[in-house]
């Protein structure tokens, strides 16, 4: 992967990023490899952020929701269903002749409490689970039948050691629960892609128990059109080595690889874990939050080198990768600035935050005009 003159070619394309035409966009850069996308929140899909969901159609050509089809939002209260900014959100992936993702039906976290609990307070049981995960997921998925075009169907079901997490999914119902998410999904909607969405996969345990999960979900005929690797990264993780690897692996089980949530986190670590759990919490200290007032010069260039480096592993496997989407459009919107430090100010997207392109656009748009061998 690593090697001199792939480098070389790297190196020439950052310096010369400021002559990178300025009509290319993203989705343009890169059509013909993958799709390239965004998670929106809703102030940019209702265009009160105006500016945001003008740079959003000229840029992309997926579209995933932040939080708005997730359980607490879509379906907060038995019965009670609120589609009025999931409709939105569809409305303008529509709008823009964009492939729209579904995110997401089963997962332990942004799950309301009714869902595992009866009356009393006290778990439900198997049958009332299982029908619950079934009347919703025919329900959401139902409404959007033939315009979400893929759902991550399950979500971050496995721990970092590869093993199954003690989800009330898992204690209440079992292993099949995976099996019955997708069947409900595929029920609902025949011709929809669905996904396996998780994080921290690159690394070889974790990795293992996806590919684990995914031959269970084949033996038992499910059909699983991609996995997604979040891509939650760091400066220094993973390494192209281990991207590469984890591609490979996924792709070798006859199923499509999504980059579904990718950032780069370039402030100091919080916490020893590669782990992108929503659980984790860290103190502020002002060591965690070295760049209040914009990204040094040298820490931008590095970060356009990572994205390029990144980028070149992904054009490596366009034929097994079928899209990647930011998690956020710039960096004023990214999780990151409350994760797992809350106010901090974060740099990982390719666009800042006045909606201006940056170094790191530059680099992965002038990787995509080199000749394919630089891929490779």
């Amino acid at each position: 992967m690593r090697n001199c003159s792939r480098f070389a070619v790297i190196s020439l394309a950052l310096g010369a990023a400021a002559t990178a035409p300025a009509q290319m966009t993203l989705k343009d850069a890169f059509r013909g490899a993958f799709r390239v996308g965004a998670a929106l929140n809703e102030a940019q899909f209702t265009g009160r952020d105006a500016r945001a969901a003008a740079l959003v159609a000229a840029q992309f050509n997926t579209i995933s929701p932040e939080n708005v089809l997730k359980w607490e939002r879509v379906h907060p209260r038995p019965g009670a269903y609120d589609f009025d900014l999931p409709d939105r959100y569809v409305d303008f992936g529509e709008q823009n002749h964009m492939f729209i993702v579904g995110h997401t039906l089963v997962w332990h976290s942004q799950t309301p409490r009714w869902v595992f609990e009866d009356g009393q307070g006290h778990p439900v049981d198997r049958a009332t689970l299982l029908e619950r995960m079934h009347e919703h997921i025919r329900t959401v998925v139902g409404r959007y039948k033939g315009r979400i075009g893929g759902w991550d169907v399950v979500n971050e079901a496995l721990n970092d050691d590869g093993t199954l997490r003690q989800s009330p999914w898992l204690k209440i119902i079992g292993e099949d629960y995976l099996v019955k998410a997708f069947e409900f999904a595929h029920e609902a909607d025949p011709q929809a892609e669905l996904y396996y969405n998780d994080y921290s996969i690159e690394n070889d345990a974790k990795r293992n128990g996806v590919v684990d999960l995914i031959r269970k979900l084949q033996a038992a005929g499910v059909l699983v059109a991609a996995i997604g690797v979040q891509g939650h990264d760091k400066m220094d993780w993973p390494s192209v080595e281990l991207e590469d690897a984890a591609i490979t692996t996924f792709a070798r089980l006859g199923v499509k690889v999504n980059i579904s949530e990718l950032d780069i986190d370039v402030l100091p670590r919080a916490t020893a874990q590669t782990s992108a759990d929503v659980a984790i919490t860290a103190n502020s200290q002002a060591s965690l939050n070295p760049y209040p007032n914009g990204l040094p010069d040298a820490v931008q260039q590095a970060l356009a080198q990572r994205y390029a480096d990144l980028f070149g592993v992904f054009l490596k496997h366009r034929g097994e990768i079928g899209r990647v989407t930011f998690w956020g459009v710039a960096d004023g919107d990214s999780w990151l600035n409350n994760w797992p430090v809350r106010g901090r100010t974060s740099y990982p997207l390719l666009f800042d935050r006045q909606d201006r392109p940056k170094p790191a656009f530059d680099a992965v748009i002038r990787l995509a005009g080199q000749p394919k061998g630089l891929s490779r």
